[in-house]
């Protein structure tokens, strides 16, 4: 308490004239009008800079709660538009036939290998099981090899083993996505007849003779194409819409009437046998 006083005492000058500015500050606001306008106009920019700043301060906080809400109505979009063919007048949480998408983060990812995969967060106790699609919000990236319980590896695009049914945008021609490794943001589409015409720029969709992706998933653009003269087949480069080198979401594809067809083709088979 002593060293209050004595500090009181020692600067008592400088702090009689800090009160006295005061005073007359206030006084001067009040009295006159251009000086109290100027006085609040300063005081909101004051304000608002703190609330702005504390705003984004919280913001930041908060992305990774807005990033997850963001997943999910991302994920609830994507369930109603692969499963808008199947129902137009049913909600589509009631439907028993269709497609069910779950949300996974990329934790790891190869591009530079001949045999590429991804692993995801998500296993069998998600529900996650072999030969699952896998897409982003831009593009295809691969189907599911093996899970476990948390965790699942998906083959990549960009991978030579991978074999997936793709189709030209608005036509009925479909081939095989290929990976010849030369480069990690272009495929190859394989077996397009040379009576189909074909423009670069054309975009390159999921098929519809596949009971792992539904038709229409976006894959990429045709960068080129050639034709040899005694060839019956074009050879297609398609420019991938995903940045491969650059993942960090994903959606993984359940497609609820895979057994059934699955079991019907078997049937088939064994009829041929």
């Amino acid at each position: 308490m002593q060293r209050i006083i004595d500090f009181i005492l020692r600067y008592r000058t400088f702090i009689l004239f800090l009160f006295l500015l005061s005073l007359s500050l206030i006084l001067t606001v009040r009295s006159h009008s251009f000086h109290r306008s100027k006085f609040f106009n300063s005081a909101n920019w004051v304000s608002g800079m703190v609330y702005t700043s504390r705003d984004n301060i919280t913001s930041y906080f908060k992305l990774r709660d807005e990033n997850k809400l963001l997943l999910e109505e991302n994920n609830r979009l994507r369930h109603l538009l692969f499963n808008r063919t199947f129902s137009d007048s049913i909600a589509v949480d009631s439907l028993e036939v269709g497609y069910e998408v779950l949300p996974a983060r990329i934790i790891k990812n190869s591009y530079a290998h001949s045999e590429n995969y991804l692993t995801i967060n998500k296993g069998y106790a998600d529900g996650i099981s072999q030969d699952m699609g896998v897409i982003t919000s831009t593009g295809i990236l691969g189907i599911v090899e093996h899970s476990t319980k948390n965790y699942s590896a998906v083959q990549s695009v960009l991978n030579t083993k991978s074999n997936i049914n793709a189709k030209i945008h608005n036509t009925n021609h479909f081939g095989s996505l290929t990976w010849n490794t030369d480069r990690f943001d272009v495929v190859q589409l394989e077996d397009i007849p040379r009576l189909v015409t074909l423009t670069e720029g054309d975009t390159i969709v999921t098929g519809a003779m596949s009971s792992i992706f539904p038709e229409g998933i976006p894959i990429g653009i045709v960068k080129n194409f050639k034709l040899e003269t005694s060839a019956s087949f074009y050879t297609i480069n398609v420019e991938l819409f995903n940045d491969m080198t650059n993942l960090s979401t994903a959606y993984v594809i359940t497609n609820l009437s895979k057994p059934e067809i699955e079991e019907l083709e078997s049937n088939i088979e064994d009829e041929l046998d």
